[in-house]
């Protein structure tokens, strides 16, 4: 296959979200703009579909699904340049800047960031997503690698919001549809590896009105302090509970991205990075996702989110509206 910018990265990460008050307007800033639009892939779209990918997912199935990295081709770049796992360390909120650890503070974001599962060429994986204010009340922000890779769709997509160590404390959440920015459907092109979800009602109830959902933004600044979340499942992590980096974000030369000083590994691809975040609430407003990391000297250190832009912008729009 011939090398891509999302081949020469590694897609280091997995799935979830949550919170915001519950019939909260979207942001003034959200407002759409020209850009191309949107791809979007049908999921779980009857009553049956539904009950067959909730019963799929079971807590065994959870527990034992593998972070998306571990699954990509040995021989592919993505392989090749696998970042080294560092140390886990764990800290109590209220530490910034702070390289990763167990996220012990509370808050909304306990609820609205969560797991994504999914069936990626035939064998289970995981990222992490977050449920975001919209107008269906049911649009969860994840990775474009989160959705699609290596051209094909994922399926038997769900989302677990708040997992807590093979528990779904909100419940399992179908996707009626995934989407990804035309960028990233096109030719898996890594600047704009943002994906989403619109999830089918549970039990008579729409996400957001259930868990909450976070607030999101849009050509924001590069460089800002921001919390970032997600469930990593690779060593030294188990994907078990919900894991935060903080710090002032950086912006990179490479494909055009922000970067953040954080260790969390495999599993955590898709997790949210929030700013103007609130410790006391669990509230912030969600302006890039885990992407990628790099095996270099002294960028290591770091992972990489794609700068939400109007193709980000536009991806939101449509799934809201969906």
């Amino acid at each position: 296959m011939a090398s891509t910018p999302r081949r020469r990265a590694l897609l280091a990460l997995s799935a979830a979200a949550l919170a915001a008050p519950l019939l909260a307007q979207a942001p003034a800033h959200a407002r759409p703009v020209a850009a191309p639009d949107p791809v979007a892939r049908a999921q779980a779209t009857s009553a049956a579909l539904e009950q067959k990918v909730r019963a799929f997912w079971t807590r065994e199935r959870m527990l034992s699904a593998t972070p998306m990295e571990r699954l990509l081709n040995p021989t592919s770049a993505q392989r090749r340049t696998l970042s080294r796992a560092q140390g886990p360390g764990l800290v109590a909120p209220l530490a910034f800047p702070y390289g990763g650890g167990t996220w012990t503070g509370g808050g909304q974001v306990v609820r609205t960031t969560g797991r994504v599962f999914f069936t990626y060429q035939g064998r289970t994986a995981s990222c992490s997503g977050s449920a975001v204010i919209s107008q269906n009340r049911s649009t969860v922000i994840t990775a474009g690698h989160c959705v699609k890779l290596d051209g094909a769709w994922h399926t038997n997509w769900v989302f677990v919001p708040g997992y807590d160590n093979g528990n779904a404390p909100y419940g399992t959440w179908t996707a009626r549809q995934t989407l990804a920015t035309a960028q990233w459907a096109a030719s898996e092109n890594i600047t704009y590896d943002v994906g989403a979800a619109v999830l089918n009602p549970l039990n008579g109830q729409y996400l957001t009105d259930v868990v909450g959902g976070q607030a999101i933004g849009f050509n924001q600044s590069r460089t800002q302090p921001m919390y970032a979340f997600g469930y990593p499942a690779a060593a030294p992590y188990d994907g078990s509970t919900l894991t935060y980096c903080s710090g002032t974000t950086s912006s990179s030369l490479l494909y055009g991205s922000i970067g953040l000083v954080c260790d969390m590994t495999g599993g955590s691809s898709g997790g949210p990075w929030f700013s103007g975040f609130d410790e006391s609430t669990g509230t912030g407003t969600l302006n890039s996702v885990n992407s990628y990391r790099l095996n270099f000297p002294l960028l290591d250190r770091y992972m990489y989110g794609p700068y939400f832009g109007s193709e980000a912008q536009a991806l939101y729009q449509q799934a809201q509206t969906a």
